[in-house]
């Protein structure tokens, strides 16, 4: 079974036979994978009016438990973003109804990012849908193969980041 990475790497071949290649065969195809993927991402979410990055701070802040939130500053650090960036997203899903600001009760001049009802109630109630959606993605790899990969992988994310 070929495709459009193979046709890219055999067009080289001929092209530049003096050139090794191969390297292309996995980044290329890590690369269409990662455009594959935000679009499915970016479809299933179009279902709940949220964006990927408004996603990642629901998760975050649902994956972070029932504390007093997280600090923008705490948001920043864990992610690759501009502190704008980090700000705007908390002010849409502020008016979303899904976050709220409130004043740390250790620090009064620190402000931290929570869920608000609404916003646990929303990642809850698809998160469910979320991994089932990424489960049908990856039926064609049996778990032994699964494995391998994340494991490769993550390989892979170690040297990198």
């Amino acid at each position: 079974m070929a495709d459009a990475v193979d046709l890219v790497l055999a067009q080289w071949s001929v092209q530049r036979p003096d050139v090794d290649t191969s390297p292309m065969a996995v980044l290329s195809r890590v690369t269409r994978l990662s455009r594959l993927l935000e679009r499915e991402l970016r479809e299933f979410l179009a279902h709940y009016d949220l964006e990927p990055g408004e996603f990642d701070v629901l998760t975050t802040l649902r994956r972070a438990g029932p504390t007093h939130g997280m600090t923008a500053g705490a948001f920043l650090s864990a992610s690759l973003v501009t502190a704008g960036a980090i700000t705007n997203r908390i002010d849409r899903m502020e008016v979303k109804g899904l976050v709220e600001r409130v004043a740390d009760p250790a620090d009064r001049r620190v402000v931290r990012i929570k869920l608000t009802p609404r916003g646990r109630e929303l990642v809850d109630g698809m998160l469910g849908e979320h991994v089932a959606h990424y489960a049908r993605l990856l039926e064609p790899l049996d778990d032994r193969t699964r494995l391998v990969v994340a494991d490769a992988l993550r390989t892979l994310l170690e040297v990198c980041e």
